[in-house]
């Protein structure tokens, strides 16, 4: 098995030098040895692990959370459960983000059509005072 240099791993997976040196500092690339000049070097299978990191982190999971997960898998116990409760909590959070979203959406919607409203009933050069219409909306 040919051991990778830093660059290369990065290259493959498609990150930074600085990324894969952070993910080993955070815990999440452990495989890493050093040749008689010190320089790094990774089995093949990093380019993989750092792809599904860095989908993990597209999905929300953090570092930290990532770090645990491979640290329980390499002593040998099984974290498939609590991943699957992550991932719930995970998804738990992207809902009410989106919940919170579609309601500052429909503020927006209604807030531009009143505005608009205001602004054909204000003659050109004149003020129409629409930041203070939003003070009116909350009482």
């Amino acid at each position: 098995m040919e051991l990778l240099l830093i660059g290369e791993v990065a290259n493959a997976a498609g990150v930074s030098v600085d990324t894969i040196r952070h993910y080993e500092r955070v815990g999440v690339l452990r495989d890493v040895a050093r040749d008689a000049s010190g320089y790094r070097r990774y089995p093949p299978h990093t380019v993989e692990r750092v792809r599904m990191i860095r989908r993990a982190l597209t999905l929300g999971f953090t570092l930290d959370e990532l770090s645990r997960i491979f640290r329980q898998r390499a002593a040998g116990k099984p974290p498939c459960r609590e991943v699957r409760a992550l991932a719930d909590r995970k998804l738990a959070e992207v809902e009410e983000r989106i919940a919170a979203l579609t309601t500052v959406r429909a503020a927006l919607v209604d807030t531009l059509s009143s505005w608009d409203d205001r602004l054909r009933d204000t003659p050109d050069g004149a003020f129409a005072n629409l930041f203070e219409t939003l003070m009116e909306e909350t009482k």
